[in-house]
């Protein structure tokens, strides 16, 4: 274990989130307001913290896939601690639990809240929570190897750790090239649909924070109704960006070589769409009792669609409220996901596809014992290795969630509120029904409660497998 290489980029990520507490700074200082303070305070803690951890360059500055996973969790864990003091010393949240659950919620782009009300809080503050998302979405390790020049295959091993879905290909040869192009897509896209916000009659600070969330797919509102007092042509406006973050951004790098063929005969993409297409039309369908006319119907349910399943969790309306069929196939999406290789979270339709695949393969060997059959996806054939990481994935997914919901049931609460808590919160959502619905928060909790719901965001943000193995005692060794 290179323990100099793994404390020697925690520093550089201190250093970059002080870098990124210059902006709610900035807010206060525009807004005059005294919360600033507290983003000052935090923002020279990561300052100095990251310059002592980087005084001194490791003469190894190589490491393996063991270390990248280490070092990606501990990365994660240390960004969220940082993030979660301006909220304590400005007083926004008093509760150290309260204040590492929202700042956890916001980095992994998760936008599930123990907040009551947000419209009293200072704009600085607002304008970090929604930050926290841009910041998380694309991942801050990402951003880092964009910048940072290491040794060998590190980078790799880095963007693997932190990079959602089953499998991570380069687009360049060079992985540091592969970072920026995917941060300059990320960019475009984001100030796309600010200035489009800002056509539609939003004001400055709520399209950035709204393009924020978006961006990321984190869904912290800066309103208590989310984006339900915006205008139906603003919603219709989020309603496409979230599902355009939830694309795979090799998509968006093969459109811009032109390379439209190959681009659009990718089977995850399309698939996400036909999932997307077919839910608003059955939840349309399904509540347009509820709101006089089809259209209105099918405008809140592609939004609700649009937001579940790239897992953002803006709303326009409490689906908590809608029939039966519409909150079943809304907590199905919760589980699916976005694309692999977007800001979206959840299982990923990728690993959908490959398990679909994967179970037609097992039930033809049945029927033919001897034949040879191999898995394709987008006409290439899947390694078993990718099979049988992803049959893993699934194993330990199901194990982990049925756990969290067990230790939530000694809450007290419902089963519907603890499984979609869990389902929310695991799959980066936000939102659940019943008692975390879209009008309501997750303040209900106790701290051992919220504690587990935490590690379960960290957990889905991150794949599961980095953060388990700060748990394993090999793990630590060295051989």
């Amino acid at each position: 274990m290179n323990y100099r290489i793994i404390i020697y980029i925690i520093g550089w990520v201190l250093k970059i989130e002080a870098a990124f507490m210059l902006l709610p700074i900035a807010a206060g200082i525009l807004y005059r307001e005294s919360a600033l303070r507290a983003f000052v305070t935090a923002g020279a803690l990561c300052l100095a913290a990251g310059v002592l951890l980087t005084f001194r360059k490791p003469k190894r500055q190589y490491f393996y896939v063991k270390e990248g996973y280490v070092t990606v969790a501990l990365s994660w864990i240390t960004l969220s601690i940082m993030g979660a003091l301006p909220f304590l010393f400005c007083g926004a949240i008093q509760n150290p639990v309260d204040a590492l659950f929202e700042t956890v919620s916001g980095f992994t782009t998760t936008g599930a809240s123990i907040l009551p009300s947000v419209e009293n809080l200072p704009k600085c503050v607002l304008l970090w929570r929604s930050f926290t998302h841009w910041i998380g979405g694309m991942g801050v390790l990402v951003f880092l190897l964009s910048l940072l020049k290491l040794a060998g295959g590190s980078h790799m091993n880095l963007m693997k750790a932190e990079s959602p879905g089953p499998s991570v290909s380069k687009l360049l040869p060079k992985v540091h090239s592969t970072a920026k192009i995917l941060y300059g897509i990320y960019i475009a896209i984001t100030i796309t649909e600010f200035l489009v916000l800002l056509i539609s009659g939003m004001t400055v600070f709520d399209a950035l924070t709204t393009a924020f969330g978006t961006a990321g797919t984190g869904g912290f509102g800066i309103k208590n109704d989310s984006i339900a007092s915006y205008s139906p042509l603003i919603q219709i406006e989020v309603t496409i960006f979230m599902i355009l973050f939830g694309v795979n951004f090799n998509f968006y790098f093969l459109l811009l070589l032109r390379k439209w063929k190959q681009a659009f005969s990718n089977e995850e993409v399309c698939w996400y769409f036909i999932i997307i297409f077919a839910a608003i039309l059955l939840i349309g369908w399904d509540i347009r009792g509820l709101y006089g006319d089809l259209g209105t119907a099918l405008r809140h349910s592609a939004f609700q669609v649009g937001s579940i399943i790239t897992t953002t969790g803006f709303a326009t309306t409490d689906f908590n409220l809608w029939p039966e069929i519409s909150r079943t196939i809304l907590v199905l999406l919760m589980f699916v996901g976005a694309c692999a290789g977007s800001t979206g979270g959840g299982i990923k339709v990728s690993r959908f596809i490959i398990l679909i695949k994967s179970s037609g393969k097992e039930l033809s060997q049945y029927i033919h014992p001897r034949q040879v059959k191999k898995i394709h996806m987008d006409g290439k054939s899947i390694d078993l290795e990718i099979v049988r990481n992803i049959n893993v994935f699934m194993i330990i997914y199901i194990l982990i969630f049925s756990f969290s919901v067990l230790a939530l049931a000694f809450e007290g609460t419902d089963l519907i509120t603890n499984f979609t808590a869990v389902a929310a919160t695991f799959n980066n959502i936000g939102p659940g029904l019943e008692l975390v619905g879209p009008s309501a928060n997750f303040g209900l909790f106790s701290n051992p409660a919220k504690i587990i719901l935490i590690f379960d965001m960290l957990a889905g943000r991150l794949e599961i497998f980095p953060l388990l193995l700060l748990f394993v005692r090999d793990t630590w060794r060295k051989f």
